[in-house]
């Protein structure tokens, strides 16, 4: 069944397809009775009428879309509220976010060729090739990758681990066990965490951390449990890759027949809405996600705007929101 096109619309409301175009491409430099306007809007919206935004493109030699690549990652509630947000924050200019998975062989220069987007906003860095592509084909392209570059704003994941050990270490804990993620995609977050972890035990000159990957699920968390207590210095508080993580944790060490914090006091990262009903309430880290988002959609505008200057960083990027965890 073939979509419903602007010479539909213009046979339904009487007019011609140029007028139908103007109308619904806001022209208001172009005399049109206000009465036409709303008929033509009215038939529009009834009929279904979706603009081509390649024809939109060809026409104006720009689309009103910012193109946000995500690297091959499972998309969790982190990654929705900053694309919730960014989606928002850039809606107010007009402009719509289309979301691409990186994943697969297709290269990604089919992909902005054929949606001609305003912006590319890359989660991860892009190859010099892609880049270089979309600069020279007038596109603007920001990344914000994990990386240390004046130019990107992202949380800082070591110091995330390191504020889990520095809030476990305050509260006395000396032998601590990491629970990472087992979903590799996950790495390049996991790995930053963990170093963190490690960083900040050697400096306060605890024992290296005790690792082990942890299954959503009661008996991964539970054989992990069983592991950490039995080390040479048993196991006294667990900082998690996540919340998600930190939740199974805590499911892990009620079916060992511990308690939590007694026993082992559990940390885990993002302040997931779960986190404030779990039993006992999860202790965890915030991170600016949605700071995040307003960064990279100011930073979108001043570069479309074509202004140099990037907008100012918040201060507060993450910290500790500590419940009975811990």
């Amino acid at each position: 069944m073939r979509g419903v096109t602007g010479a539909d619309v213009a046979r339904a409301s009487g007019v011609s397809r140029t007028t139908v175009s103007y109308v619904l491409n806001g022209r208001q430099d172009v005399s049109i009775p206000e009465a036409t306007r709303e008929r033509v809007r009215e038939v529009a919206a009834r009929m279904g009428y979706t603009p081509s935004v390649a024809g939109r493109a060809l026409r104006t030699g720009r689309s009103d879309l910012v193109l946000c690549v995500l690297p091959d990652w499972p998309v969790g509630p982190v990654i929705d509220t900053l694309l919730d947000h960014l989606a928002t924050e850039l809606a107010d200019r007009g402009l719509s976010v289309l979301v691409h998975h990186d994943r697969g062989p297709r290269p990604l220069a089919d992909l902005w060729r054929a949606v001609t987007p305003r912006a590319v906003v890359g989660l991860a860095t892009f190859a010099p090739a892609d880049e270089r592509a979309m600069r020279q084909a007038g596109i603007q392209v920001l990344s914000n990758a994990l990386d240390d570059d004046a130019r990107r704003f992202a949380v800082p994941q070591q110091r995330i681990g390191a504020a889990q050990v520095e809030h476990l270490a305050v509260r006395g804990h000396r032998a601590i066990g990491y629970a990472g993620p087992t979903d590799r995609r996950l790495a390049q977050f996991a790995d930053r965490r963990l170093a963190g972890v490690r960083a900040a035990c050697a400096e306060r000159g605890l024992p290296e951390p005790v690792l082990e990957p942890v299954e959503l699920d009661v008996e991964s968390a539970a054989a992990a449990v069983r592991t950490w207590r039995a080390a040479g210095e048993p196991v006294t508080a667990v900082a998690a890759y996540n919340d998600e993580v930190a939740l199974a944790v805590l499911a892990g060490v009620r079916a060992e027949g511990l308690r939590t914090p007694d026993d082992v006091a559990v940390i885990g990262v993002d302040d997931h809405p779960l986190a404030r009903v779990a039993a006992p309430p999860l202790t965890t880290v915030w991170q600016a996600v949605d700071a995040q988002a307003h960064y990279l959609a100011l930073a979108v505008l001043a570069a479309l705007d074509g202004g140099g200057e990037l907008p100012e960083r918040p201060t507060d990027l993450f910290h500790v929101v500590a419940r009975d965890s811990t």
